[in-house]
């Protein structure tokens, strides 16, 4: 059997936690006297806390020192996390376990690709590490997506080329992390905002075992 390599983004792709940052990010804000919405949280995916947090200033035409800067995105990761803290298995998206399921059983090397620094403690609280691996996220990286060194390390990490992985993306920047890597990119979500992605599916209820099994023997 073929051997493909895939690459699964966490937030918005295994689990919802953009909730989670939304509301950190809302409380920063607010503190701030800015206004954060639920549309601008959205072009914070698949984003560093760095970079958020500077769109964020920015968005609400504010200048603050590099100590606050910092002390900030503590606290903000401080909330994310009290937040994450009580996650289970419930918070596992529709179909993502039968997908992986499929993938192992074909013997399918599986990585995580993503921008979260907490990614290993959000896979434990929802009992998905053992189904990695590998696991590369924003403790591994010096470069936010839509630079693609993420995935192009998670390939290297599962042995596999760059033009045989298929990775998992909800985020305008991860679709274009993936492309740019020469990667086949699977956007999770709205083909308005994804339609740069070589498929898009609402969610992983719309993406069948056949299709999987399509996407190795190609």
């Amino acid at each position: 059997m073929n051997k493909k390599g895939f690459i699964f983004d966490l937030d918005g792709v295994i689990v919802d936690t953009a909730k989670y940052h939304f509301l950190a990010w809302q409380r920063l804000a607010k503190g701030l006297d800015i206004d954060f919405t639920e549309e601008e949280n959205e072009q914070l995916k698949g984003v560093s806390r760095v970079r958020s947090l500077e769109k964020i200033l920015a968005w609400g035409n504010k200048t603050i020192s590099q100590d606050l800067f910092n002390d900030l995105m503590g606290k903000k990761n401080e909330e994310y996390l009290g937040f994450i803290a009580d996650m289970d298995t419930d918070e596992i998206l529709p179909d993502v376990p039968r997908v992986l399921n499929v993938l192992k059983e074909k013997h399918q090397p599986i990585a995580l690709g993503s921008a979260s620094k907490n990614a290993r403690t959000i896979l434990e609280r929802v009992h998905l590490i053992s189904d990695f691996n590998a696991i590369v996220d924003g403790n591994d990286v010096s470069k936010a997506k839509p630079d693609p060194e993420v995935f192009l390390i998670a390939a290297k990490e599962i042995n596999v080329q760059p033009e045989d992985c298929i990775v998992f993306e909800d985020s305008v920047a991860g679709v274009t992390a993936a492309n740019t890597a020469n990667m086949i990119s699977i956007g999770i979500g709205s083909k308005d905002v994804l339609g740069h992605a070589n498929y898009v599916f609402k969610d992983f209820t719309e993406i069948t075992d056949d299709f999987i099994k399509s996407l190795i023997e190609n």
